[in-house]
């Protein structure tokens, strides 16, 4: 006896086969039960007759409870009317765990209710297209950049310091000192640069921002490549190659999921390089066309950022942000002192930033500086001032938040879908 996975029945047509699986919908016309199985790959339908199974087989089958847990014996027979082509005939039959009545019904469920059952609601089809979708981004990013040579270094979650400013980090105690939860693991990647001349890390990172808009949770994940010798327009495309590696992955593994979750399949196909491009200043002018007073020097919100991706279909650039709108490491414009060598990267139909990123000051005393304008304890920082001191190179890379473009991918609406168990303002159950 052959135990297989529901996915690959297609190959055992004729067979009969050993699966185990959860129930998902039941119904019975009285001598025929219908029993419609998941495990995870696949979805397919298993048909116990009354003439083909002994009593005791045939009553178990009778009234199965949503999200009971079975083991079912049976042949595989071809069926062009099913998902997949083949449907399971039941020879037997065995319970493994009897489910009680499954809270989440096919009917309206406010938020709350679905969120305070997340480890449940993950089993329905649109969650779990959503979360195959975002393993599809997940791989498609190893992909290239194990298709281009990087090394992928781990960043740590403990940190003594923050990249990104001291106001919205969560502390903890490590030992009777202060540490910080990672909002970022960019200047480690500067330091495995200087090592392995291209990397990457991927994993949490956390804010603590008081911030209930669509786009943002607390805990996210980011990937954030970093590269030796890298400049201003190198990084723009590698973030726009990556981009579109992304989506093409997404669409060559899990279109079947995309039209679960009803996508507008012709928006992805768009996404192609080069990018739009726009410098800040340009992106000023015309927020102030639209009517937007927003003052110069401030950095882009969510009103912003969805104002200007009513002018692209398809993922676009904001690039040499001012001094004043991001962070401390930043390399300024030689041509404009006001300025940096920064890109952000907005993905269409309003899901806002989705990259974002910059050339890295690599003159040690420039970086001091710089440290010092931000207000930032220097102590914390002299092993990344130490990169300076020994054999310091331009460099540039960029963080891509992967809950946002996997929100984006997807067309959701809010981004506490894109992540298995997301971490909110006042949520962080189960």
């Amino acid at each position: 006896m052959t135990r297989i996975w529901l996915d690959e029945l297609g190959r055992h047509v004729g067979e009969e086969v050993e699966v185990g699986g959860w129930v998902f919908n039941f119904r019975s016309s009285g001598k025929i039960h219908f029993i419609q199985l998941r495990d995870g790959t696949a979805r397919v339908q298993a048909v116990c007759a009354e003439d083909n199974v002994s009593d005791d087989v045939f009553a178990r089958c009778d009234g199965l409870a949503l999200e009971s847990s079975v083991r079912v014996v049976g042949a595989v027979r071809e069926d062009a009317r099913a998902p997949g082509g083949v449907e399971l005939v039941v020879k037997d039959l065995e319970i493994l765990s009897a489910a009680l009545e499954f809270p989440i019904q096919k009917k309206e469920h406010g938020v709350d209710f679905l969120l305070d059952r997340r480890h449940l609601w993950l089993r329905s089809p649109r969650q779990e297209a959503v979360l195959k979708v975002r393993s599809a981004v997940e791989r498609a990013i190893a992909d290239f950049f194990d298709g281009r040579g990087f090394v992928r270094v781990d960043a740590p979650i403990l940190t003594p310091t923050s990249p990104e400013g001291t106001t919205t980090l969560f502390q903890t105690d490590y030992f009777g000192e202060p540490a910080f939860l990672s909002q970022s693991g960019q200047l480690y990647m500067e330091a495995a640069a200087a090592a392995f001349g291209k990397v990457y890390c991927a994993g949490p990172t956390f804010r603590a921002e008081k911030s209930k808009t669509r786009r943002h949770v607390m805990e996210f994940w980011m990937i954030e490549p970093e590269v030796a010798f890298l400049d201003h327009e190198g990084n723009i495309s590698l973030a726009e190659d990556l981009v579109s590696a992304i989506v093409s992955g997404v669409l060559a593994r899990r279109r079947a999921e995309l039209d679960v979750l009803e996508r507008d399949v012709a928006a992805l196909e768009r996404v192609k390089p080069p990018f739009p491009r726009v410098t800040y200043d340009e992106a000023h002018k015309l927020l102030a066309a639209k009517g937007y007073d927003f003052p110069w020097g401030g950095d882009l919100g969510g009103d912003e950022q969805t104002a200007l991706a009513e002018e692209y279909d398809t993922p676009f650039f904001v690039e040499k942000f001012p001094v004043s709108a991001k962070a401390f490491y930043m390399k300024r414009c030689e041509d404009d002192a006001r300025l940096t060598y920064s890109i952000d990267v907005f993905a269409p139909e309003g899901y806002g930033e989705i990259v974002g990123g910059s050339c890295r000051e690599e003159d040690l005393d420039k970086l001091i500086e710089n440290v010092a304008a931000h207000k930032l304890p220097p102590e914390p920082l002299e092993w990344y001032l130490d990169l300076r001191r020994y054999g310091a190179v331009p460099m540039a890379g960029f963080g891509l938040g992967l809950g946002r473009t996997v929100m984006w991918i997807c067309g959701l609406k809010h981004i506490r879908e894109a992540i298995p168990f997301p971490r909110m303002l006042n949520r962080f159950y189960p």
